[in-house]
């Protein structure tokens, strides 16, 4: 196979879509597995702070190894690590809730690994002008695998019933995952460029004016809200509904509903717009989850995330291309992209971490629906923090386009 920046960039949206896919078929259902052997809010948003923490510190300390070394065998490793998570979780069975820290960091830095070599591979085979319309595609796919994952473990969960259903979806995700690996050695090896530069995040935001400061507290309030919404929404569809039939249902519904908007959003959705989009996408996120102060049902969770699905691109395309796009301003800063790449992680993972542990605090005073709902309407107001801190440069941004 020729090896041209797009078969190369197809090649990685297909090994996205293959880890995506084995990562929603297993891990749509993870904490629904956790939640039935201990029923503890506080396990379940420590599983996913332990996940946080391993992330943070994988793209930290594995940097140097993707900027001075193998980048592509990082994306791999992060594939191996996320099979031997399941396989840790199958061997443990029942008792997997009694492991949640080793089980989260373990999880945490297959996420890690992958995703930092993922983004930098990104970068590099996208740029500022074609980067919304990439951004459509990966959604796109996202959806696509969000369909097709949780539909047919929730079908396969409830058919074979008990441990013996959870078993099945595991090992079809061991087996994707081992595809996905296969598929990354067609990927073009990337050559590496320079030192890794340790503490370049922190310097960076020390710096005064630096235009990363706005960007990174921009993350920040992003990690706010998906931190605890990541893992919340699913427990409670099953906890609404009381059958993981009905959560693969709605993960079909809602990702198809993603799918029709990212494709929207990928087509149409222009650089010049990111601002708007942002705002506004950002208040139809907060009215979507107002109907659960009525009453917490399945329907009523069904509504907020077909409204979710139908406006998060306004929000997710501008977050994501505005940090890449930073990266290429200068040949100085495409230089130090691995370094910026970190600072973006660090940043969502300093979100995601306090909305995890307000959530903690919160439900070890309460458990009850009210109490949730306020916490997800407070947290879902995050987007709002992203957009006030940049909205300069957003409006500067638009301003060049229109020139």
């Amino acid at each position: 196979m020729k090896k041209t920046p797009e078969n190369q960039a197809a090649l990685l949206l297909a090994v996205n879509g293959l880890n995506l896919l084995a990562s929603v078929l297993a891990g749509t259902f993870l904490n629904v597995y956790l939640w039935k052997a201990r029923q503890d809010y506080g396990m379940i948003g420590w599983f996913a702070f332990s996940q946080q923490v391993a992330v943070g510190l994988s793209f930290w300390l594995a940097g140097k190894w993707v900027k001075e070394h193998n980048k592509m065998n990082a994306l791999r490793l992060g594939i191996a690590v996320s099979g031997i998570f399941y396989l840790l979780v199958l061997w443990a069975g029942e008792s997997a809730s009694s492991y949640i820290w080793p089980l989260g960091l373990t999880l945490g830095v297959a996420i890690g690994l992958f995703w930092l070599a993922y983004n930098i591979i990104y970068f590099e085979i996208t740029d500022a002008q074609n980067r919304d319309h990439y951004n459509g595609w990966m959604g796109l796919l996202g959806s696509l695998t969000g369909i097709v994952g949780p539909f047919l473990s929730g079908w396969l969960i409830s058919r074979l019933q008990g441990q013996r259903g959870y078993r099945v979806v595991f090992i079809v995700s061991l087996c994707i995952y081992g595809a996905a690996a296969v598929l990354s050695f067609f990927l073009k090896k990337r050559k590496s460029e320079g030192a890794y530069l340790w503490l370049e995040p922190w310097r960076e935001l020390r710096r005064s004016g630096s235009a990363w400061r706005p960007v990174a507290g921009a993350l920040v309030f992003q990690g706010i809200r998906e931190g605890v919404f990541s893992f919340l929404i699913g427990l409670l569809v099953y906890l609404a509904a009381q059958t993981e039939s009905k959560l693969g249902q709605f993960a079909l519904i809602t990702s198809s509903v993603s799918l029709v908007s990212y494709y929207a959003a990928g087509k149409w959705f222009k650089p010049r717009f990111r601002s708007a989009g942002m705002l506004g996408g950002g208040i139809l996120l907060v009215a979507v989850i107002v109907p659960l102060l009525w009453k917490l049902s399945y329907g009523t969770l069904l509504l907020m995330g077909i409204g979710t699905s139908l406006f998060i691109p306004l929000y997710m395309l501008p977050m994501t291309s505005i940090s890449f796009d930073l990266m290429g301003e200068t040949a100085e800063s495409v230089s130090k992209r691995v370094e910026w790449v970190v600072l973006r992680e660090l940043s969502l993972m300093s979100g995601r971490l306090l909305g995890i542990l307000v959530f903690i605090c919160v439900l070890s005073v309460s458990r009850s629906s009210q109490v949730i709902i306020v916490l997800l309407l407070a947290l879902g107001t995050a987007p709002m923090g992203s957009w006030l801190v940049l909205r300069r440069r957003l409006h500067r941004r638009e301003a060049g386009d229109m020139s």
